[in-house]
């Protein structure tokens, strides 16, 4: 097994390459979408759009990117695994702020154009994924951070921890494509410019969540 953990090191270092390259991308072509095609970001516009705009970048920003680079940071990051767990839970923590402020922006859209809330698959994915996110990090600060469980209890949360983060990065890139589909056909964009960069944005956005997804399955061999 150990002489085959430099492998697993040098694919898992690719892999968190190609992650970030992917998440960036997805990142530019979010903000290229926003500014120049759907008119700017502003919390307090008096515009609905470009309130609603803070919506999807501050979700693609937490719950999608920040999400990603928590978990590949407590896998790969070669540090002491304090410093390691504590960045962990700190970007985790700041993409739960960052959520509750997107989530805001649609509630206030839909208060500006008088529309029903929660009504979607969109907003039903994006909602349960936020809910049981939180769920996550209370009880992960808990069983492992302070005041810590005992040692056979951390031992049996851990697998549920790892893979329910896994499944939620998933539930997250789940909600974030439906949003831009149910946006784009809001949009009425068939065979235009703007509908390509969402689709754009939705593919780099998958290959993200798939790439963060591989690299924390490889790092546990090393």
């Amino acid at each position: 097994m150990d002489s085959v953990r430099p492998i697993y090191r040098q694919s898992a270092s690719r892999l968190t390459v190609a992650a970030h390259l992917f998440g960036i991308l997805a990142f530019i072509l979010m903000l290229v979408w926003l500014l120049h095609y759907r008119g700017g970001i502003e919390y307090h516009s008096d515009s609905p759009d470009r309130v609603f705009n803070v919506h999807p970048f501050l979700m693609l920003c937490g719950f999608i990117f920040l999400v990603g680079q928590a978990m590949m940071a407590y896998k790969t990051v070669l540090s002491q695994r304090v410093v390691r767990k504590s960045v962990h839970m700190l970007l985790h923590l700041i993409a739960i702020v960052v959520g509750v402020i997107g989530i805001c922006a649609a509630f206030k859209y839909h208060d500006m154009i008088h529309a029903e809330d929660v009504y979607s698959l969109h907003s039903w994915i994006g909602l349960a994924t936020f809910c049981l996110f939180c769920l996550q990090w209370v009880l992960g600060f808990f069983a492992f951070m302070f005041p810590r469980a005992a040692p056979d209890t951390r031992a049996r949360m851990l697998p549920w921890h790892v893979f329910g983060g896994r499944a939620l990065l998933y539930m997250a890139i789940c909600a974030a494509l439906t949003g831009l589909m149910e946006k784009a056909t809001f949009l009425n964009l068939q065979h235009h410019r703007e509908s390509r960069l969402i689709n754009f944005i939705g593919l780099f956005v998958l290959l993200y969540g798939i790439f963060v997804d591989l690299t924390v399955g490889l790092a546990r061999y090393v």
